[in-house]
């Protein structure tokens, strides 16, 4: 099991846009694929930082949730015309954690 961590840079005046897109299409869409999302969040002291978190039982699992969300019409026709309007791809950070045997986050 591990974690991904991405971390993303919203683009001026667009995190309230980003975080109800999210709320409303993109996490539910994966949620109904079956991706496991931990909790979304926003930055306190950055005004466009959003980050959020998934779960993998391994990595098997995660290609074939990748394929089954980022591949499918929906997402192609749906959601992604709709990403580069509200963050910069570019500054984005994917990482993958694995936690720690005491951790709340399993």
């Amino acid at each position: 099991m591990f974690l991904e961590l991405r971390q993303y840079r919203t683009k001026l005046g667009q995190r309230d846009n980003w975080v109800k897109f999210m709320e409303e299409k993109i996490i539910p869409f994966q949620i109904s694929q079956g991706m496991v999302v931990l909790g979304s969040f926003v930055g306190l002291e950055e005004d466009d930082l959003f980050v959020w978190i998934r779960r993998f039982e391994s990595e098997e699992e995660r290609q074939q949730l990748y394929q089954a969300v980022y591949e499918s019409d929906y997402w192609k026709n749906e959601i992604n015309p709709h990403v580069p309007n509200m963050i910069d791809r570019e500054r984005s950070v994917i990482t993958r954690l694995q936690a720690t045997p005491k951790s709340v986050l399993q």
